[in-house]
């Protein structure tokens, strides 16, 4: 329309107009340009003040906000910060004046805190208790299960036994085989009065929350719960992908079960061609259950508002044939850095010997570094991780550390019998680590996860046992196997590479 009138105007006054209207359009363009660039500035500043200790971080941040107008700002808003949003902040702080006390703690069996650890362990069970204060507790008898259908026989065994309560945390619950057969356990135990809790991360479970299932779960009795329940909108208060990770449950408060496994068959209905998948879980009895109610009780109270603090007064049973084993929580206004801090170290103080398993291995550049030295110095190190990855981008980032590893004389196994799902750690046959966090800066900055720390040679040998039925069912990545990558490989490598730190 413009254009049509403009043809129509005498040439005297299209003399007299034209310079305005392109002096008013570059006025225009320039005062965009100039906002773009002060946005770009702005953030950019933004970054480096709140991810400074972490140059990679940082580093990649900047990069995506100044070479992406506008999408790396909005991209940065979205996922950039560990944000749980105003509401939650605040319960937050309710919860930790409500059940971080000494008395939640503490045993009512004073054999319970009479524990005595070396050197190395201390120096663990020190920054464990730091992020969650949850102390090393002796008295607890420990199994690890490394089959996944045992451990859902022996789940619902314990369901089938519970008097008074079942708590229930999970990333994914399917509506398959295993998820039917332990929601029919626990609809059988509500049926005869036992409290059934679920809480289940509002993303991972995002299906079975809309399932026959978990609608038949509710008729009859059982309290499901979304964790952390996801909504774009959502977006413009919080960060919407800091997900529940947690895969634990507590029976009675006698019972408690922690690892890796979700609800779900290994055959995991949703991505058949990676399966089976592949996880191990610890069954435990002893004090240190009630430091899996306690979380439980925090989670519960972050999505419900409801306080069950009257349950953390039972007193799980003191086992005199127990071993020293301490819980420790981490996520978002927890301390971040815990699980990240708990893996350096162990890497520090192994002696002679360090297994790592992970299904997604993007460390950062001060674990990586640390695992290279640990091999330089002389250490074992084992790094087993699944030949076939569900995620392309994480496979790839992995990978593009492998050259670096090799040469500093790390041992990695790609494990060829489905996906790798175990998240376990052994160091020295003298103490391990059973956990529900990857070897990613998402579980160590962004998740909320929980590990076991086991403070006894016999448990970790039998880690290392399990750990070695993955070694010898693995492809060995040599130097000569793994060889000069081509110039493609090598790019889309480098490319996940840079990206990782944001991974």
């Amino acid at each position: 329309m413009l254009h049509a009138m403009l043809l129509h105007l005498p040439p005297t006054t299209l003399q007299i107009l034209l310079p305005n209207l392109l002096f008013e359009g570059t006025k225009w363009a320039i005062l965009g340009v100039a906002i773009d660039l002060l946005l770009r500035i702005l953030l950019a500043t933004i970054v480096i003040l709140r991810k400074g200790a972490r140059p990679s971080v940082a580093t990649a941040w900047v990069l995506i906000v100044i070479a992406f107008p506008l999408l790396g700002i909005l991209a940065y808003l979205m996922v950039g910060e560990s944000r749980l949003g105003s509401r939650r902040r605040k319960a937050h702080k309710k919860i930790l004046a409500l059940f971080d006390k000494a008395l939640f703690h503490k045993h009512d069996d004073p054999r319970a805190g009479e524990i005595a650890l070396d050197p190395i362990d201390t120096q663990i069970a020190h920054i464990a208790q730091r992020a969650s204060h949850s102390p090393a507790t002796s008295g607890n008898r420990t199994t690890l299960i490394g089959d996944s259908q045992e451990c859902v026989d022996q789940m619902i065994t314990d369901i089938e036994k519970a008097t008074k309560s079942i708590h229930s945390t999970t990333y994914i619950w399917l509506d398959d085989r295993v998820g039917e057969a332990i929601g029919n356990a626990m609809i059988a135990a509500c049926a005869r009065g036992v409290t059934c809790r679920i809480l289940v991360d509002g993303q991972g479970s995002s299906a079975f929350l809309k399932s026959a299932l978990c609608r038949r779960m509710r008729e009859r009795g059982i309290q499901v719960v979304a964790a952390l329940p996801t909504h774009y909108l959502r977006a413009l208060f919080h960060r919407i992908d800091v997900r529940n990770h947690r895969k634990m449950m507590v029976i009675d408060c006698e019972i408690g079960w922690m690892g890796s496994m979700n609800i779900a068959a290994p055959e995991f209905a949703v991505q058949p061609r990676f399966a089976p998948w592949v996880d191990c879980m610890v069954r435990l009895q002893g004090p240190v259950v009630r430091e899996l109610q306690l979380i439980f009780a925090e989670d519960w109270f972050l999505d419900t508002n409801e306080s069950i603090e009257e349950l953390l007064k039972t007193m799980p049973e003191f086992h005199t044939d127990g071993l020293p084993v301490q819980i420790m929580a981490s996520g978002p206004n927890y301390n971040n850095d815990a699980v990240r801090s708990l893996m350096i170290a162990s890497i520090q103080v192994a002696r002679k010997e360090i297994v790592l398993t992970t299904p997604y291995f993007v460390p950062d550049s001060d674990m990586f570094s640390a695992l290279c030295i640990a091999a330089e110095r002389g250490v074992i190190v084992h790094l087993v991780v699944p030949r076939r990855n569900n995620s392309r981008l994480v496979a790839l980032a992995s990978r593009g550390r492998y050259s670096a590893m090799l040469a500093s004389g790390i041992q990695i196994h790609e494990y060829t019998k489905g996906l790798l799902h175990s998240k376990t750690v052994s160091v020295d046959n003298l103490f391990s680590i059973i956990t529900s966090s990857n070897l990613d800066r998402r579980s160590f900055e962004i998740n909320f996860e929980v590990s076991a720390i086991m403070y006894a040679d016999s448990f970790a040998r039998n880690v290392r046992a399990l750990q070695q039925t993955y070694m010898d069912h693995s492809v060995d990545v040599t130097p000569a196997s793994w060889g000069p990558q081509s110039i493609r490989q090598r790019l889309a490598q480098n490319a996940a590479a840079l990206v990782s730190p944001l991974i």
